[in-house]
């Protein structure tokens, strides 16, 4: 045995229960096992998965796991007093809420990638493991693979985050990829994206923003050092978006994608998850496919962006094993993971007090007076225009306009105005820009 090696018999075996062999499961056995030396040298300990909850013991499964530390009893697994760690990945609030205090209440160090559970009911479940010294761990409940809750909470601990701005939802990002550099329609790109298995036969979690809210909420919360959960995200999806509106995005300059944006601005926390034009020129546009990113400004630090898969078996799983090597180390040092404390109590911005630019467009009539009596209804609410200009001719009139930012409070009264004039035919498209104005 070489210097610095370690005999298998000296290491101390940390025994792992899973809750879930799905395909973030099955690819964190399989990671588990494949990366089992490295493991071992890296945490002086043996890392040997004990017992797996299926709710299906009959289901072929490609891990190399022994048949019979499968149960359908989950709450046996958290309960074990042979577990150190439980990994949580079935996702949902019920019964993994439950499960997880369980483990908690065990004295089980806890890694999971429910970001539904943990942008929900975060804070119950922080409280509870900092009251019995445990970890909660939750790196793969944003990202993927990308490392970002670690970053945040750790190593930008020391600095004042401004925003954090991402693309956190592959599925989306794949959809309007296809539909920007293929033409693709809506259907046919999320179609697309089911047979290739970024999305799932029902979508509406992904191309609706459920997803990207709750990812939004932990991001938000850990930033700002607050608690922000899942429902006070503004949440719109992708449905909307048109293929006119991608060809007049890139006229302008522009690409169109499902932005998460977390603020803080004047004490108050801004979180909204819809469809935006950004400039071509930003680092986020240059974003494809099911790849995410996450765009984080500090006062000191400036501009720095995470990278890389954000979905998928592997990469979550990369990010769950990275959680478990932390617990490992934090059982065999006698240690336990940074958690803030949530010590601020920052009000969340109702939406309609957020200020941004904004494009519109319009079917218009073919008279006279249009522009001069839609100008109108834009100044009647301080909603000032950057830009106008028509698309098409008589009755295929329509009219293109950029705002200057303004309140979103403001831009809902004028659209509504807009709408009892004869001369607006139909008030097509709403997209919000996010752009470098002041």
């Amino acid at each position: 045995m070489t210097k610095g090696e370690m005999s298998n018999t000296d290491a101390r075996v940390i025994r792992v229960g899973l809750l879930g062999c799905g395909i973030v499961g099955s690819a964190t056995c399989r990671l588990l096992g494949d990366h089992a030396e490295e493991i071992r040298m890296r945490t002086g300990c043996t890392v040997e998965i004990s017992r797996v909850a299926v709710r299906n013991l009959s289901k072929d499964r490609d891990v190399d796991v022994p048949a019979d530390r499968f149960t359908n009893d989950a709450h046996a697994v958290v309960n074990d007093p042979e577990i150190d760690v439980v990994i949580e990945v079935i996702g949902g609030i019920e019964p993994a809420r439950t499960l997880i205090l369980e483990a908690i209440d065990s004295d089980k160090q806890v890694v999971t990638a429910n970001k539904e559970l943990i942008s929900s009911l975060g804070g119950e479940l922080i409280a509870a493991a900092e009251a019995r010294g445990v970890d909660l761990l939750f790196e793969a409940s944003v990202g993927g693979g990308i490392p970002i809750v670690r970053p945040l909470e750790e190593s930008l601990a020391g600095e004042k985050v401004r925003s954090v701005i991402g693309i956190l939802n592959g599925t989306t990002n794949y959809v309007l990829t296809r539909m920007t550099e293929d033409g693709l329609s809506l259907h046919d790109a999320v179609a697309e994206a089911q047979e290739l298995g970024y999305a799932e036969r029902d979508p509406s979690a992904d191309v609706e923003g459920f997803d990207a809210a709750a990812k939004t909420a932990i991001l938000a919360s850990i930033a700002f050092d607050t608690k922000v959960t899942s429902g006070d995200v503004y949440r719109e999806g992708i449905t909307a978006v048109s293929q006119l509106d991608i060809a007049l995005a890139d006229r302008l300059g522009y690409v169109i994608k499902l932005l998460a944006i977390a603020r803080l601005d004047s004490g108050e926390v801004e979180a909204r998850v819809h469809p935006a034009m950004i400039s071509k020129n930003h680092p986020l546009a240059s974003v494809r496919e099911s790849f995410n990113a996450v765009f984080v400004e500090g006062n000191s630090v400036g501009e720095i962006m995470f990278y890389g898969r954000g979905a998928g078996g592997g990469p979550t799983a990369t990010s769950v094993v990275g959680d478990v090597v932390a617990a490992v180390r934090h059982l065999s040092e006698g240690g336990k993971a940074h958690r803030p404390h949530r010590l601020l109590e920052l009000p969340v911005r109702a939406f309609d007090e957020i200020r941004t630019q904004y494009y519109l467009l319009f079917e218009v009539a073919d008279q006279p007076g249009v522009l001069a009596q839609i100008a109108a209804a834009f100044g009647s609410h301080e909603v000032s225009i950057a830009g106008v200009w028509q698309e098409g001719q008589g009755d295929q009139a329509q009219l293109v306009i950029i705002t200057h930012r303004a309140r979103e409070r403001d831009l809902q009264e004028t659209l509504h105005e807009l709408r009892g004039l004869d001369v607006v035919v139909e008030i097509k498209s709403v997209l919000r820009v996010e752009s470098e104005e002041t």
